[in-house]
């Protein structure tokens, strides 16, 4: 595929590109740089390429960011995708970390949620409806009889205007969408904003911000499906977890809250305490986390952490941070195959930080309505480091 490329920003220019290039090669074949060193003065920056068209004409951007450490984050427009994240293991190998598709072009046939921001409203709403100031509102059923994932045309299906970021805390990129008064179902004409930063502390920063014109709700979050030993590597199983959390919320077959905080302690539920993945699956119902869990926060904190994940062979560490109360645990995997790699069952870990399944029927769960004059804020930050 033939891809035009833009580079954009003081950090990455192409004469200077070319020039670091000659120079780096020289430097490693005099054992003066490591390979990893020259990927990062290779590629540090943003990187701009037009790699695809949907079937009515609209261009899709890929954005690729990379800090002083090589590392590198890879987004669609399309979606608002996150696509790509490679971060190295003990040895220095670099991997991507979440499960992708192998072109542009297949994201726009396979209809997935692979890496997507999710939205008007992550997760489920019971019965596609919900009353606001009195008023009912029908919600398109995409999950039985259920409203999951903001509908048939969520935000994960539309592509999203883009701009690079660059500054003192970072490179990225800043996507934003214009949701139409009923789209959906839900009210309101509702502006979006995500912003993806990767930062040279080896943080992926994930910041949502959205308006309205009228009350609704919103409930935003990104369904990246990492693997910490690398796309296509085999199970989580292994992996090691923790949540933050002592609570959790029990659901019913069709994964609707019952409307109880539930202890975690003494079910398999309880991740407080390091633990693998697969180590208690055979005491989950259907063998798959697919569970919400209420993080513990004291009144009013912001920030904080809401799980870590390790895998002990690459040595790969993950922890996450949010302002949100709650994280959803899948470990369902997705199941299919790319021109290179196949996917299957237990093949990742979501940990999809976000407000509560069917808030807006759910008067006491932590509120989601947004109203005019308001803003919606949040913000989830990924950190990745190495066990020595």
């Amino acid at each position: 595929m033939e891809f035009a490329r833009e580079h954009v920003g003081p950090r990455l220019v192409r004469t200077t590109t070319y020039v670091a290039a000659a120079w780096c090669a020289i430097a490693l074949c005099a054992g003066a740089i490591s390979p990893v060193a020259l990927a990062a003065a290779r590629q540090a920056g943003v990187e701009k390429s037009s790699v695809a068209k949907t079937p009515d004409g609209a261009q899709v951007d890929q954005y690729t960011l990379t800090n002083a450490n090589g590392l590198e984050v890879k987004v669609l427009t399309y979606g608002a995708m996150l696509t790509t994240v490679k971060v190295p293991d003990r040895e220095g190998n670099f991997e991507s970390i979440t499960l992708y598709l192998d072109s542009a072009e297949e994201y726009l046939s396979r209809r997935t949620v692979l890496g997507s921001v999710i939205g008007r409203y992550a997760n489920r709403i019971a019965g596609a409806r919900f009353t606001l100031d009195g008023t009912e509102y029908n919600l398109s059923a995409n999950a039985g009889k259920h409203h999951i994932h903001g509908g048939r045309n969520g935000f994960q299906a539309i592509v999203w205007k883009a701009a690079p970021v660059q500054d003192a805390e970072g490179v990225g990129v800043k996507l934003t969408h214009t949701s139409p008064d009923g789209h959906e179902g839900y009210p309101g004409t509702l502006d979006v904003e995500v912003t993806y930063t990767l930062t040279d502390d080896n943080q992926l920063k994930m910041q949502y911000v959205a308006r309205t014109d009228k009350p609704t709700h919103v409930n935003l979050t990104n369904h990246a499906y990492w693997n910490l030993a690398g796309a296509g590597s085999g199970d989580v199983l292994a992996h090691v977890l923790t949540i933050n959390a002592d609570q959790y919320l029990p659901a019913d077959p069709q994964k609707i809250p019952t409307g109880e905080l539930k202890p975690v302690k003494g079910t398999p539920m309880d991740f407080t305490e390091p633990k693998t993945i697969g180590s208690r699956l055979d005491q989950v119902e259907d063998r798959n986390y697919d569970h919400c869990y209420v993080l513990n926060k004291r009144p009013g904190e912001g920030l904080s952490l809401a799980a870590r994940v390790v895998e002990p062979k690459s040595g790969r560490v993950m922890e996450v941070c949010t302002t949100q109360p709650g994280v959803q645990l899948y470990t369902g995997g997705i199941r299919l195959k790319t021109g290179r790699l196949s996917y299957g069952p237990y093949h990742a870990v979501c940990l999809e930080t976000q407000h509560f399944p069917d808030s807006p029927n759910r008067p006491q769960f932590p509120s989601t309505v947004l109203r005019p004059g308001d803003t919606y804020r949040q913000l989830t930050v990924h950190k990745f480091s190495v066990l020595k």
